[in-house]
């Protein structure tokens, strides 16, 4: 079987979508237009801005409770319901420790 020959709309299309079963010789435009390298001097989309450039504040200590128990609950399949974000909020407004041991017994197997 020799497979569809690459269409003309494989230029204008990410690499992605298009199936290297289906279409033979995908692999190959990789190694034909190779990406050309990022400069260090630009930011790039999915990078990190540099640190300079990122804002300097820091969370508050309920607001960091607040996400790491919302992080918890999500990681363990666990999605919180409507009432449940005031049972939430009024954890997070608890010690460092007591909230440590609540994620501690959500996340545990």
């Amino acid at each position: 079987m020799t497979g569809t020959p690459i269409p003309a709309f494989a230029a204008r299309t990410p690499r992605w979508a298009l199936d290297p079963y289906r279409f033979h010789g995908v692999d190959d435009l990789d190694r034909q237009s190779a990406a050309p390298a990022v400069d260090d001097a630009d930011d790039y989309a999915l990078l990190a801005p540099r640190a300079e450039r990122r804002p300097s504040f820091t969370l508050a200590a309920t607001d960091r409770r607040r996400l790491d128990l919302h992080a918890a609950l999500t990681t363990t399949g666990v999605a919180p319901l409507p009432g449940d974000l005031e049972a939430i909020d009024a954890l997070s407004r608890l010690d460092d420790t007591t909230v440590r041991s609540v994620l501690r017994w959500i996340t545990s197997p």
